[in-house]
Order: structure tokens, then sequence, then C-alpha cells
């Protein structure tokens, strides 16, 4: 692969104007098919397989007409201080918003009048309007949108509250600032690294250009694929960080070479071959984790993850082309300038030092005094690095799971503010109403059978509203509408939907009727429980593709079950702060959390799938450089220490810059984006500089040359993809004798299969 990968390095170096122009073609083209592209509908939340799905179904099949796909708003009203609801002035303003309402819009389906819906509370102060839409929430226009929030308005001026909820406002999130402070923050680390600031430059203009084909790609196909706004967030989240990482490390072994002597053309070749072919492998973690979320089942989290392994592919293809194209015209200006002076006046090595570790002035780089320390305690350091993060893993054990609703949106919001005023004046539970669907098909007395059902179903405990049932032309199946007594994420509410599932199972035998739950509370149960069950079958795939994926790249077999291990226990540590934050609310007010509440049901198969593949990224970059000096003949220990002289300092940057990225998106308006931002800030915080920069040095000094034993039959059998570029040190320029040491086994022998 190396050699292969050098070829395309120097061919990209020499072809630079070529290369650089079908980029900027790619990106024009991605670009002009994203403005063209008509507005994304709303992404359809299916769930195959789960009760509430087919619930789902069964009522837009029964009840045609219902419009259960469709935008829904409730605009609620409440009487100014010391005045009822029902007083004649009040009443009048709410009958004028009715009206407004239903002929405000073309989109809309219908306008249920709170006098005649039953939906004023038992106090008279509080009454809401419900509306349906003929479309999803992303396909209403901006006048539908207007009209809603001016008949609130026009309300608001004779003294009554007026909030409106529901799904028709949901916009695109907004992220904000914060993503724009981590690419500054990634630009100052760049250039505190590199030393100049055309260096620093490179791995940013490469990592917008790729983000930019991506997403662009994205919102082209986005109505065409039913892709929803989180997905492009979430690309552009990945892709920036897997972007401005994998051109940071090709441009740092770039560096390397040409201090080391080489030209410019092999420097490049050998970049792309070394560096590129870790970048391969990285990426490769990377898409195996993002494409893996189809084993759960669920559309969305499947184009979700297909989306983004995209962008990451496209990141790898312009490390590896665009990056040596850019080096070709950035000449010896990617080298500082105290780097550039020292070369011309003709020290070579002081030159090297500076390139690779900063100022060459006779003091060993941070990296290597680490290394040697970690080899000198690795007991102590294995002991701390796994305690400390076993006890922030700790909160992860009282985990709760659920879907965000406007209870979790901000404080300010009117979504937010209608659900409060839900709660004060119908209760908790009319925010989450259970639509129960009594399908009396096969019974020889439908409604008798649905009588008999909603009879049983009243008597259990949590009920505080049953309406009566709404039968359906034929008769023969019946929608009733549960509301509990609990808000729609709490624990109570979630026993309420298996109670009324089970009493429901029990009743079919005696009336012939199924009884099935759905609705947004019913659906997120379902959601959650599938992910839960969907976890250790996704864990086990991506975890063990990845395994053979490290196994052929290390040709070892404790060095890839080090790093899935060390990748478990800083996802757990990951999780456990995400549940101590967001659920519990601790330093909250620190990350603009304003309300606390359930984990987002997807984010621990979410959290595994993505930071696995990240935290592949730093142990491939790392331990393939400790590799590389291991087959050159440098004793284990030595070679901890020469891996972490060469990639410690960039590691450090490379993962700075990832959590500057992600902790970016903390910002955001959405809370789904703003969990998802600080969770991969934190799991990158704690892999990268818990368990590869300490754990690692550790676990690979306690174990020796055993690190690198690897079966005879296995090593046989297993490919050689030269990661190291074994190839190009024998057809290059003179390096270190090849593979002396080989892959040894348990006692130091040779393992001849694993030489190169």
């Amino acid at each position: 692969m190396a050699t292969f990968l050098s070829r395309l390095g120097r061919l990209a170096f020499r072809r630079r104007g070529i290369v650089v122009l079908l980029w900027v073609a790619l990106l024009a083209i991605a670009g002009a098919g994203a403005a063209a592209a008509p507005p994304a509908a709303s992404t359809s939340f299916a769930i195959p397989g789960t009760e509430a799905q087919k619930a789902f179904d069964l009522l837009d099949q029964r009840f045609p007409g219902a419009d259960a796909e469709g935008a829904t708003a409730r605009v609620v009203f409440k009487a100014p201080h010391g005045e009822k609801i029902t007083d004649p002035d009040n009443k009048a303003r709410i009958a004028k918003a009715v009206t407004g309402l239903k002929s405000g819009s073309d989109q809309v389906a219908r306008v249920v009048d709170p006098f005649t819906g039953k939906a004023v509370s038992k106090d008279r102060t509080t009454a809401y309007v419900s509306v349906s839409y003929k479309v999803g929430a992303m396909e209403l226009t901006d006048d539908t949108r207007e009209a809603l929030e001016h008949t609130g308005e026009q309300a608001r001026h004779g003294g009554m509250t007026v909030e409106i909820g529901g799904d028709a406002l949901s916009t695109i999130p907004e992220t904000g600032a914060g993503e724009i402070i981590g690419v500054a923050v990634a630009a100052v680390v760049l250039v505190i690294t590199f030393g100049s600031l055309v260096a620093a430059g490179l791995p940013l203009l490469t990592a917008l250009v790729g983000v930019g084909i991506g997403v662009s790609t994205i919102t082209a196909l986005a109505g065409v694929l039913d892709l929803g706004s989180t997905t492009s967030i979430l690309a552009m989240m990945i892709g920036l960080a897997v972007g401005i990482d994998y051109a940071l490390f090709v441009v740092s072994r770039y560096r390397s070479e040409l201090a080391e002597g080489r030209e410019r053309e092999e420097a490049a070749g050998r970049a792309v071959g070394t560096a590129g072919s870790a970048v391969v492998f990285a990426g490769l973690t990377v898409v195996i984790a993002l494409v893996g979320l189809a084993v759960v089942n669920i559309p969305m989290l499947t184009k979700m993850g297909i989306a983004a392994a995209g962008t990451v592919a496209v990141a790898v293809l312009v490390a590896l082309t665009l990056i040596p194209a850019l080096l070709g015209f950035a000449g010896k200006r990617v080298m500082g300038r105290k780097a550039r002076k020292t070369a011309a006046a003709g020290d070579g090595e002081a030159a090297g030092a500076e390139a690779q570790t900063g100022p060459a002035d006779g003091k060993e780089p941070a990296g290597t005094r680490w290394a040697r320390f970690v080899q000198r305690r690795p007991v102590a350091v294995l002991l701390a690095g796994v305690v400390g993060l076993g006890v922030i893993a700790l909160p992860a054990a009282s985990l709760e799971l659920g879907l965000p609703d406007d209870g979790a949106k901000p404080t300010s919001t009117t979504q937010r503010k209608a659900y409060d005023l839900l709660s004060e004046g119908f209760g908790p539970g009319f925010n989450g109403p259970l639509m129960t669907v009594v399908d009396a098909q096969g019974s020889d007395d439908a409604k008798a059978a649905v009588d008999h059902t909603v009879r049983e179903l009243s008597r259990l405990d949590g009920i505080a509203v049953m309406a009566p049932p709404t039968f359906n032309k034929a008769g023969d199946t019946a929608m009733v509408t549960v509301v509990p007594d609990s808000k729609p994420s709490s624990a109570r509410t979630e026993e309420l939907v298996h109670d009324i599932r089970d009493t429901g199972a029990a009743l079919q035998a005696k009336t012939g009727a199924d009884v099935l739950v759905t609705g947004s509370t019913a659906m997120n149960i379902d959601v959650s429980q599938k992910l839960n069950d969907a976890l250790l079958p996704y864990l086990a795939l991506v975890v063990g593709l990845a395994f053979l994926l490290l196994m052929v790249v290390f040709r070892s077999i404790l060095v890839p079950l080090k790093a899935a291990l060390g990748f478990l226990l800083s996802v757990v540590a990951a999780l456990g702060a995400v549940v101590a934050v967001f659920q519990w609310g601790w330093l909250g007010g620190l990350f603009g959390v304003e309300q606390t509440g359930p984990v987002m049901s997807m984010m621990p198969i979410f959290m595994v799938g993505v930071v696995f593949g990240l935290a592949m990224d730093y142990e491939v970059f790392l331990v393939t450089r400790m590799r590389e000096a291991y087959t050159h003949g440098e004793s284990p220990h030595e070679a901890v220490v020469t891996g972490f002289r060469h990639g410690a300092r960039v590691v450090t940057a490379a993962a700075v810059i990832m959590i500057a990225v992600f902790a970016g998106f903390i910002g955001s308006s959405d809370s789904m984006v703003k969990m998802i931002g600080f969770g991969l800030a934190v799991a990158v915080l704690f892999d990268a500089f818990v368990v590869r920069m300490a754990l690692v040095p550790a676990v690979l000094g306690l174990l020796g040359h055993r690190a690198w034993w690897l079966p005879r039959r296995l090593a046989r059998v297993l490919p050689t993809v030269d990661v190291e570029g074994e190839r190009l040190s024998a057809s290059g320029t003179p390096a270190t004798a090849p593979d002396a040491a080989g892959a040894r086994g348990p006692e130091g022998e040779a393992e001849p299969a694993a030489r190169h």
C-alpha cells in the first residue's frame, strides 16, 4: 500500500495544477447542486419492527384523512391575571385566532376550536387550539409559519399570554458562532505546532474543501434521499475534525522528510506513502463505525451514518491528493521561518529537529520525556488512568434514555413556554398524549370489543384523562387518546405504556381486538428499547471488523485488543460525563443546559460508532510510528519512546483541534446537537490524553516483545500492507535495515512471515 500511495502522492505533486482544478470543480458542482436543490422534506422517523410504528401504519391505513405525518401546532392561550379564558372578550379573541388560522394558509388541514374540542382547563384560565397541516414541518412555507406566529401576536394585544408549541415552528438547528470559534482554535494550534502560517493554513483549507463538498452533496440530495437537517450538521462536525487531523499528519510527515534532506517530490511521496497509509486505515475505521449504524435498522440513523461516512471518505481522498498538490505550490514556506534560516545556513540536523519537535535547544521534547516517565512507572500510570476514568464513568450506571421534546428547549423559546403553560393548565401528560389504537377487525362485535377494552384500560393507574373512542368509517378500528398524569419523559409514563400493552394482550383472547400504542412518547420508548437491543450486536460488529483491520495494520493480536479495551473505557467515561451534565445538571450552567432530562436515546450507540472510529485515528497514527521503529530494530521500550518523539506533539495538536471543533457545537440551540458536541469532545479528551497518551505506552511497556507477537499461522494468512513504508526505505533513500527484529513472539523469536 505504501508504494501505491507514494506513487499517488508523487503524481499529485507533479500534476498539482490539474489536481487542484479538479477539486475546485467538484466543490463548485456540489455547491451549485446544493443551491439549486429544493428544500428538504421532513424526515420520516420510521422505526421498523416496533409496536409504535405498526400502530402508526395502521392509523395511516384505517384513518386516511388523519394526516398522521403532517406537522402540528398547539397555540396555547392563558387569560390575564384575575380573568377567565371563557370571558366574552377573551373568547372572542380566541375565535378570531381560530378563524385566522383556518384562512392563514392552504397548507392547514384542520383547526380545532378549544371550546368545541374540550381544550379548556378546569380552572378556565388556559386553552389551546390544535392545528394540523397537510405537509411535514420542513415542507411548511415561510408564509405558513408567519401566519401562525402572526395569529399569536394579534391575540397578545388583548393582554393574554399566547405561546406556540409543536413541530410546525421547527427549523434547522442553529449552531451559532461556536463552530467558528472551534476552527479559530484549530488555526491557533496549527500555527503553534508548525510555526508557519502556510503549513497551518493547508489543513484548514483542505478540511473546508472536503466539508464543503460533503455537506453540499448532502444538501443537494436531501430531498431525494429524505435526509434531515441534523445529518448535514453531523457531517460537518465529523468532517471538519477528521479533515484537519488527516491533513495535519500528512503535512507533518512531509516536513519531517524535508528536514532529513529529501527532495520535495520525494518527500511528498514518502509522506503520502507512510502517513497516508495511516490516514487510509484510520479513515476506514471511522467509515466502518458510521456505516455500521445500519444494523440498528432505524432509517434516519442509517442515513446519518452513511452521509457522515461519505464526508470522511472525501477527507481521506483530500489528504492523499489535494494536500501533496498544495504542498507543491507551497514550496519551502511550509517550514517554519527558523527552520528555513537554519537550513539555509547548512545546519540540516538542527532544522530537522526543529521541524519535528520545535526549537532545537538541546532539550528532549516533552513527548520523549513523558514516554520515558511512563516506561519507568507503567503500573502506576496504568492504575491512575483506569481508576480515574472508572470514577468518571460511574454516572453512566444511572443512564436514562429518551428523545428530546419541547420540554428540553431553552426557556426563552415559545415552544418551551407553551410546554410549560400546558403542564400548568392541564397537567404534564398533555405534552405527550398516548394514541391507543384498538383494531377490532377480527372481532364479532367491533363496538362491544372496543368499549370493553376502553373500560379495562381506564382502570389502569397513571391515567389523567381518557377520551372517548373515535371510530373509522368502517367502524372496525378506534382511536383512543390517553393522557398520562406524568410528563412524557418520566419512568411513570413508560410504565403506563407497558401496562396498556400488557392489558391489551391479555384482553385479545376475550375480545378478538388488538391494542397498539403509538404517539411521540410511545415512539421514544420503542426507540430506546430498539437501540438498547442493538447496542451489543453493533458493538461486536464494529469492534470485530476494526480489530481485524488493526491486526492487519500492526501484525499483532494484543495491540488491537488493547486499543479496543481502551476505547470502551473512554466511551463509558464520556457517557458518564454526559449523564452528569445533561441528566443530573452538574455544571449545566457552564454548558448552557437549561433543562435536565433523559439522555438522547441514540447517544450511546452513536457515541460508540463515532468515537470508536475517531479513537482509532490516534491509535493508528501513534502506534504505527512505534511499529515502524520496532521493525527497524529498536527495543520495545525504545520504540515507544521513538513513537512519542515523532508523534506526540502532532497527536496532541490533532486532539486539541478535534476537541475544539466538537466543543464548538455545544453552543447550538438544538439540545441534540449540543449533547452530541459535548459527548464527542469529552470522549476525544479522555481517549487521546488518557488512553492513547498514557495507557498505551504503559501497556506496551509492560508487554514488551509480546505486544508485537503474531502466531505464525496467522502471520501467513494476513496480508502485508506495509503501513510503515518498509518497501519505500528499501527502494529509495537508504534507511535503517529492514525488520531485523521481525514480529517477535513472546520469547523474542523472530516471525519470518511478519517481515516486510
